[in-house]
């Protein structure tokens, strides 16, 4: 082997070692700027109009890294509303991990829940968020009866950017769904077959915000959930990992968060050893009333403690003692 071939050699071994030193501090380094630019602070935040409500409102509790944690996720339908005007939330779920049992239970909020607002007066749940994030999570922890630590805002763009930037997901969808609307100039009418089909983003905001049947919002929010599981299977996938610093740079125009970087790190690492347990509807059908209020149809909730219990029993559920039987008990059994 000549000296020119070993040099070569030793030049190419160079390189490979510095593409390995380097890939993992350039992945890292953009995952890092990518979860940093989800907190929106001054003029880039949505909430930058009421900026002075928010810092009267109280702060939400603050996690400890080994109880029960709860994020509130809102999607709003940004059309038609004015520069700095906060539009209400076209959907409302609460996703709650507990870091012991690693388990992950997801709850969808009718939009047209009536509740109190606090430091407001009573409204639909879904107009919280028109005062501030920290009152969102505050009217939604005295809904369910359980602490809400953190929010992640977005609107429509933002749920069709994750989902494109994950490569879209292969769905179920259970029915035809058509619907038109003129006054949208037809920017997002639905248009879906039943049937196994790969959704990208454009689709899977179709299939999301579909209520025009018998049902409407109730199984709309089953939908939301079922979907919702569907992205954060493909979330997991070693592919999707790989892409992080990509898909961070899509939707990270379109979200807004108080997660700061260490608790997402947390919150990360319990998500991904943890399993969805289960999903359900607030309030479920039992335990709903529908009225109207102020002339318009609202959701009530009849009874507010037995649905805080009905929370707490699915996130906290009882231990169920199991009686043990001795060897004495049992020989006795046996002679009997």
């Amino acid at each position: 082997m000549t000296k020119k071939t070993k040099r070569t050699i030793w030049w190419v071994l160079a390189i490979l070692i510095l593409a390995a030193i380097s890939y993992p501090v350039y992945y890292f380094t953009s995952i890092y700027n990518g979860l940093e630019g989800l907190q929106k602070e001054g003029d880039v935040s949505p909430f930058n109009q009421l900026q002075q409500v928010e810092a009267a409102a109280p702060e939400p509790p603050k996690w400890e890294g080994t109880e029960l944690v709860s994020i509130l996720i809102m999607g709003v339908d940004g059309r038609g509303v004015s520069d700095g005007e906060v539009p209400r939330s076209d959907s409302m779920m609460v996703a709650t991990l507990d870091p012991v049992q690693k388990s992950i239970h997801l709850f969808s909020i009718l939009r047209d829940t009536y509740v109190e607002i606090p430091d407001h007066q009573s409204d639909r749940i879904n107009s919280a968020i028109t005062h501030g994030p920290n009152t969102a999570m505050k009217a939604v922890s005295n809904l369910l009866g359980i602490p809400v630590q953190y929010y992640v805002y977005t609107d429509f763009q933002g749920f069709i950017k994750l989902v494109d930037s994950i490569g879209g997901v292969d769905f179920y969808v259970e029915k035809n769904m058509k619907y038109s609307s003129k006054a949208d100039k037809h920017e997002y009418d639905i248009d879906l077959k039943e049937g196994q089909q790969h959704l990208d983003g454009d689709m899977a905001l179709q299939y999301v915000r579909f209520r025009h049947d018998a049902l409407s919002d109730f199984t709309r929010t089953g939908r939301q959930r079922d979907f919702l599981k569907a992205v954060a299977d493909k979330m997991k996938s070693t592919t999707s990992i790989m892409k992080l610093p990509s898909i961070l740079e899509q939707v990270s125009p379109f979200v807004d968060t108080n997660l700061d970087i260490s608790d997402m790190w947390k919150l990360a690492n319990i998500g991904y050893q943890s399993k969805m347990s289960g999903s359900e509807q607030i309030p479920p059908m039992n335990m709903l009333g529908e009225e109207t209020i102020g002339g318009a149809s609202v959701i009530t909730v009849k009874n507010l403690e037995k649905l805080q219990q009905y929370v707490q029993d699915i996130v906290n559920p009882p231990v169920v003692e199991v009686e043990t039987v001795t060897d004495k008990e049992q020989v006795g059994s046996i002679t009997d």
